[in-house]
């Protein structure tokens, strides 16, 4: 079996990589045979494994292969392990952005072939789903609901992603502040190692290894299946806009909201910042929730700048609620609040509707011809001390005009974080998200992808400049000291998970951490 893969590996030979021949083009059938693979192998031709949601970049692997379940996985990275120097990267739906499920002549997973793993279970009294690594969300969402009423308790924006993927990073969205991110609402894990072991790790069984996987970029094992905590669901959703000129105001009402009891806040907290203008990517017509809703301007106070601030709230409730109930709670709520009056913008939808509301974006990205432009999204953590200070620099200053797509910011929690995880944050109780969602026509009607990655790093550097306290999230580094300034303390146990479940350095070479170290 190595035999055969070393004909493939060419390691550093750059001749072999500018030869594109015949020769070059995997056997499918015989590497799957020389694996003793229950799933199968495409060629790379098809191009799923050397592109991704970013479109910044395209690299080509050895092979993409589809695993049937956990033990093909085992296989394909203990073969790995015995070569001299292949990589294995696990690509759930392809939604990194700079090429991190990618594996330059490595061997790329699809774990969205991984068999079905879909069981409830009830454990002394608190109901969990078990699910593959590779399942997406929104097909959790969709079999939790109809089939049980339950639900998972936190959730990313978009549902369109994999299990193992957001837990390998954080996974975070509106319901974050109360329950914490995704990492925080799973229980156990199963997890193949850089090694090619299998194990089924918790807090109380192979914790280092659960708690090193969760948020651990796919460093130190891939995910295969994950027991994920579930509550009953709502049946209702009472959606909410409201608008800001003030960024203080802004800030402290969402802080509020955030730091109140369960049963004295909204169900669901977000926010965004948008152009005072009428740019319709940008401007005023990005903030009502449907088309029966109209931005009156005059409403906005004359000392208002060139940014205007929303804050999205949700609230959940149940079909036997009476309507006047749900109007009195969500009128009490929003009554304590310093929004710009008669800026106010509702929809009540079904819970599946709520959760599923960028589905509908997506689509509209995808007719329009934007969901395969490239999108060099940006997403940080940035502390509650310097959040005034970046929305002076940034929102008012470098992106003044938008980035052509959301430009979220919310608070959150960090005491609802595990720091036995491998995700790092900003100091302090409270931070912020920062996620700049770039949805830009393609070039040349667009700003060209290397105009907006610049603007991306002036981002950085000003952040860098001013000695902000902020971390990137999903991040991207090139060099590796990047990713020691990234980690800080927390670098020297990051290395020595590396040591102890990925000696080789074999998984995840596309998020460039640590280099495969090679064997003889």
């Amino acid at each position: 079996m190595i035999a055969y893969l070393e004909r493939f590996v060419h390691g550093n030979d750059v001749e072999s990589r500018q030869n594109d021949n015949d020769d070059d083009v995997v056997d499918c059938t015989s590497l799957r045979d020389a694996l003793d693979l229950q799933g199968s192998i495409d060629s790379v031709t098809t191009g799923l494994a050397d592109k991704d949601f970013g479109g910044l970049r395209s690299i080509k692997p050895l092979a993409l292969i589809r695993p049937a379940g956990t033990d093909d996985v085992a296989r394909v990275v203990k073969a790995a392990a015995r070569s001299s120097n292949l990589t294995v990267a696990a690509r759930g739906n392809g939604h990194s952005i700079n090429g991190q499920a990618m594996a330059d002549r490595g061997l790329v997973l699809d774990m969205r072939s991984m068999e079905d793993v879909f069981e409830v279970v009830g454990v002394n009294g608190t109901d969990y789903v078990d699910v593959s690594g590779g399942a997406l969300w929104e097909d959790v969402l969709k079999r939790c609901v109809s089939g049980f009423g339950l639900a998972p308790r936190s959730w990313t924006d978009y549902l369109s992603l994999t299990v193992g993927g957001t837990l390998s990073n954080a996974g975070v969205s509106g319901q974050a502040f109360r329950y914490g991110p995704q990492t925080s609402n799973v229980t156990e894990l199963e997890v193949v190692t850089g090694k090619g072991e299998i194990f089924v790790c918790s807090e109380t069984e192979n914790s280092e290894l659960f708690f090193g996987a969760l948020g651990g970029l796919g460093q130190f094992g891939i995910i295969t299946r994950a027991r994920i905590l579930l509550q009953p669901a709502p049946d209702m959703v009472r959606w909410i806009r409201v608008v800001y000129s003030e960024f203080k105001e802004f800030t402290r009402d969402a802080e509020f909201l955030v730091t109140q009891q369960d049963g004295d806040s909204f169900d669901y907290v977000e926010g965004f910042v948008f152009v005072n203008s009428d740019d319709p990517a940008n401007g005023w017509p990005s903030v009502p929730l449907d088309s029966n809703h109209g931005f009156d301007p005059t409403r906005i106070p004359k000392t208002a700048g060139s940014v205007l601030y929303c804050l999205e709230v949700a609230l959940h409730y149940r079909n036997s609620d009476h309507p006047s109930t749900v109007d009195m709670d969500v009128d009490g709520l929003l009554g304590r609040l310093g929004f710009v009056k008669n800026l106010k913008f509702e929809l009540d939808l079904s819970y599946m509707e709520f959760l599923l509301r960028v589905k509908r974006a997506e689509e509209h990205a995808r007719a329009h011809g934007l969901w395969d432009a490239p999108h060099p999204w940006l997403n940080l953590f940035v502390s509650k001390s310097d959040i005034d200070k970046f929305d002076r620099d940034v929102f008012k200053n470098i992106l003044k005009g938008g980035v052509g797509g959301p430009m979220l910011i919310y608070p959150l929690l960090r005491s609802m974080w595990d720091t036995r995880t491998s995700v790092v944050l900003p100091e302090g109780e409270i931070f912020y998200i920062v996620a700049l969602l770039r949805s830009n026509l393609p070039y040349p009607k667009g700003p060209s992808p290397e105009k907006l990655v610049a603007q991306n790093h002036d981002v950085i550097q000003n952040c860098i400049k001013n000695g902000f306290d902020f971390k990137l999230y999903l991040p991207h580094y090139e060099i590796q000291e990047g990713w020691k300034r990234h980690f800080g303390n927390q670098w020297t146990r990051f290395v020595e998970r590396k040591a102890n479940f990925d000696p080789l350095a074999i998984l995840a070479p596309g998020q460039k951490i640590f280099s495969r170290i090679h064997q003889l």
